[in-house]
């Protein structure tokens, strides 16, 4: 099989990012090679590449599912947002500056993206590219690099996917095709529809009518499966409130409550997944000063804009309620931005321009933005068990007490800190290890006071993590048309495919 496609979606979280991993473990089991494509993606979470660039932790999941190291090559343009109307722009892994949504809009990154695009597959057998947001958003198609002005360069058919748990999928569909114009319509050439549940007997006229006003047939129809939780791609996804993933009953006799702040620029909220992949472990994020007064461990994750976020919880009260709970020798996990809220100091010319501003002063530390962004993937030991994680900063501890290190580096060198009931690290992934995240949960407890809590001795991120990628190609066997799906990639949009007239002023 060699060939390529662009699975884009009729809005943002309508389940693009894992059905490109379904169909890229799906490919992979049957020993294709594989690889994942996602031209421009706008995402604070992450992941390093092993040559130190920087991409979406989507297109990492993905790669993943194809059996490769992410790279790259998977995501050349990934935009950082860090307030409300710029973003660092990374291009093949490397910041190149923060611009504003006009200042983008003005870089030529169409020949990157294509010839990046070109590159993947003339390596691999099958290329399974990533659209962004919705091909519908007609207003920015004459910069779109991403959805079809990357398919119409490089003759990519076109599955559109919508999610029906937001209700009116049927119209949804039906829209994105319907507002692009006839030469973009000539790519669009099947539907897939995401997360439902009930009978399908009663979906099925509406897919009838559906085929029979457009003239594309619906592919499938993927069930909704509560237990797809883990890396989601929009950090919207993270609402406030809610337990994240379903947690286990405990393995002992008491719950470990766990309280993540839900910052308004979070990034990498990702890394507390492996917390509520534990049994008797409830994760919830929270946006309210009062969801701390009860928590066992509180979570400062890490985020894109940490001088902003820093005002944002003096202003809530947050700050305040975080300080209550160390004070009163509740358990702080700080991780990256998270850790550099509490410094004594922070001066950040850089992302913020803020210059010196002070810290929350949890930790007798010091944190200066440099320019140049630390990206690396090191090793060390903490807690008594050999750790790897990855790092994506631009703040840099400038100076340190003498704090107990929560990481130490091969050559001796302290990472964080371990001081009282705070530990704090600016590395991302240190909790999927799991002998690590074993022994910080009966750290945490013991702080929290929960000596009936204990960590189970059988939790495996990874091996959840490739379960579910093993279920997602499941699915995509079980409920698409697989045959239809392998003679799209291989044949590409099939001809005359007919045009819906619409009235465009």
């Amino acid at each position: 099989m060699r060939g390529a496609v662009l699975v884009a979606g009729t809005s943002s979280d309508a389940g693009k990012s894992v059905l490109v991993a379904g169909l890229c473990r799906w490919l992979a089991r049957q020993g294709v090679r594989v690889a994942p494509f996602k031209a421009q993606n706008m995402s604070n979470n992450s992941a390093v590449t092993p040559d130190g660039g920087e991409i979406g932790r989507a297109q990492a999941m993905q790669a993943a599912a194809c059996g490769l190291e992410p790279s790259v090559r998977f995501n050349p343009v990934l935009l950082k947002p860090g307030a409300d109307h710029s973003s660092q722009v990374v291009v093949l892994g490397r910041p190149v500056g923060v611009l504003s949504a006009a200042s983008y809009r003005s870089l030529d990154l169409l020949d990157v993206v294509v010839s990046t695009l070109d590159d993947l597959r003339a390596s691999y057998d099958v290329v399974v590219c990533e659209g962004a947001g919705s091909p519908a958003e007609i207003n920015l198609r004459a910069g779109d690099i991403a959805n079809l002005g990357l398919a119409r360069v490089a003759s990519l058919p076109v599955l559109v996917v919508g999610d029906i748990d937001r209700g009116g999928v049927l119209a949804h569909l039906f829209g994105t095709l319907a507002v692009l114009d006839p030469a973009d319509q000539a790519l669009v050439s099947a539907f897939v529809i995401n997360k439902f549940r009930g009978s399908l007997s009663l979906l099925e006229p509406g897919l009838v009518s559906l085929t029979a006003l457009t003239g594309r047939p619906v592919l499938g129809v993927l069930p909704w499966q509560a237990d797809l939780w883990l890396e989601a791609e929009d950090s919207l996804s993270y609402a406030a409130d809610g337990v994240l993933g379903r947690p286990a009953p405990p393995v002992g006799a008491d719950w470990l409550r766990v309280a993540v702040v839900r910052l308004p620029r979070i990034s990498n909220a990702t890394d507390v997944e492996a917390l509520a992949c534990e049994p008797g472990v409830a994760v919830r994020f929270v946006t309210d000063p009062s969801r701390l007064t009860d928590a066992d461990l509180v979570v400062l994750p890490g985020t894109k804009s940490t001088v902003e976020d820093l005002a944002w919880l003096r202003r809530t009260g947050l700050a305040d309620a975080v300080v209550a709970h160390t004070g009163a020798g509740g358990p702080l996990l700080a991780v990256c931005g998270g850790y550099q809220l509490l410094a004594r100091s922070i001066v950040d010319d850089v992302e913020s321009g803020a210059g010196a501003v002070p810290g929350l002063g949890l930790l007798d530390v010091d944190v200066t933005f440099a320019p140049a962004k630390t990206l690396t993937r090191p090793a060390g030991t903490a807690l008594g068990e050999h750790v790897t994680g990855y790092e994506i900063h631009h703040g840099q501890v400038t100076r340190r007490a003498a704090l107990p290190p929560l990481v130490t580096l091969p050559d001796g060198s302290p990472e964080g800190a371990l001081a009282g009931p705070i530990a704090a690290t600016h590395w991302h992934g240190l909790l999927d290890n799991d002998g690590f995240r074993r022994e910080l949960l009966r750290w945490a407890a013991s702080h929290a006071d929960r000596p009936g809590f204990e960590p189970a001795a059988d939790t495996r991120v990874a091996e959840l993590r490739t379960s579910q990628l093993d279920l997602l190609a499941d699915l995509v066997e079980t409920h698409l048309d697989t045959p239809a799906l392998t003679r799209l990639i291989e044949e590409g949009a099939p001809p005359n495919l007919p045009t819906l007239r619409t009235t465009r002023t």
